[in-house]
Order: structure tokens, then C-alpha cells, then sequence
């Protein structure tokens, strides 16, 4: 947890956004004392539909390459 002070808070308040959402908690200080705590806000999870990714996954074509070798020619030969 990280503690700003009002007067950089209300100056800089993208910086902090980003690090909430980053999942850090940040208090703003008054004069050294903490007056608020910025923390993310829980995001409800939506529920998988596993009836609905197992049509998805049947109709993709098998792949050619096992995974590790195709990470391997991604690493290796498309270099920059």
C-alpha cells in the first residue's frame, strides 16, 4: 500500500488511477494523516459457457505444429 498527499493526488490523478487498477491500494494523506483509500473495484465475472466453447473448439482445425515447437519458431526465427 502507497500513500500520496492530497495535493499530488488532485495534481497527478491519472498516476494513481493506473496503479489502483494495476491492483495496488493507495491512501491520500491531509497533512499527514490518511483521509481516503483508493482501491480497484471487484468486476463481477461472467460465467463460462462450456456447452458453447466445446462447439467452438470442435470446429478449429488441428494445428500443424505441436505448441512448444511453434513457440520455439516464434522465438527463434521471427526475431524483430
Amino acid at each position: 500500500m502507497h500513500t500520496i498527499s492530497l495535493a499530488d493526488a488532485k495534481a497527478h490523478l491519472s498516476e494513481p488511477i493506473d496503479r489502483v487498477e494495476a491492483g495496488d491500494t493507495i491512501d491520500i494523506a491531509r497533512r499527514g494523516k490518511s483521509v481516503a483509500r483508493l482501491t480497484a473495484v471487484e468486476r463481477p465475472r461472467k460465467p463460462i459457457d462450456a456447452a458453447l466453447l466445446q462447439l467452438l473448439t470442435a470446429a478449429m482445425p488441428p494445428q500443424s505444429q505441436s505448441a512448444p515447437d511453434r513457440v520455439r519458431s516464434m522465438r527463434d526465427g521471427d526475431r524483430y
